[in-house]
């Protein structure tokens, strides 16, 4: 059970209903995840409008779910990994293949493969990557945008994951576990 309430869409802040609105208006539903980050509208405005103008940027969505996936499975955040393997799958169109090497920070596609391993070590060094790191990052294609757009992923979900591990919210995806590093 979440630590933290989770209201119905019709007892949100008054604020957040319209953002609640908006969000399952596009996913058909409001998440969990939103409705709890919803207590505080500033918060949920927040999240809502840098993940739509990440939305809007260089990287496709098929890259911004893998690093998604691979963020969540280094933060072991389940309730992360649940939404976005859903969202991987259904909406991405990921294969399970390219689903469970996200999740490792990994791809089958290079291109994908240098964002993914560049998104990992961002998230594993907290942001105190080499030169070597970024260059090789730059000589797989990444352009000055792409990286930053690489590293606001990273952060973004860095900021759900937390939000989730803290609140341990009830996941209102089909479960995926983090895998157990020994």
């Amino acid at each position: 059970m979440s630590r933290i309430s989770i209201p119905t869409v019709e007892q949100s802040v008054e604020a957040s209903k319209p953002l609640l609105a908006a969000v399952k208006q596009q996913l058909g539903v409001a998440p969990n995840l939103m409705k709890l980050v919803g207590h505080s509208p500033a918060a949920l405005e927040g999240y809502l409008s840098l993940n739509g103008a990440l939305a809007k940027g260089k990287l496709d969505v098929q890259l911004r779910e893998r690093i998604a996936l691979a963020v969540a499975e280094f933060n072991s955040c389940d309730y992360c990994l649940s939404a976005h393997h859903y969202l991987g799958r259904n909406v991405a169109k990921l294969s399970e293949v390219e689903i469970d090497a996200a999740r490792g920070g990994r791809s089958q596609n290079a291109h994908a493969d240098a964002a993914l391993r560049f998104a990992k070590r961002v998230a594993e060094s907290h942001g105190r990557v080499s030169d070597v790191e970024l260059a090789t990052l730059r000589d797989a294609g990444f352009d000055e945008a792409s990286v930053i757009e690489i590293v606001v992923n990273v952060a973004l979900n860095v900021l759900t994951n937390y939000v989730n591990i803290v609140a341990q919210t009830d996941i209102d995806f089909p479960t995926v576990n983090a895998k157990l590093v020994a």
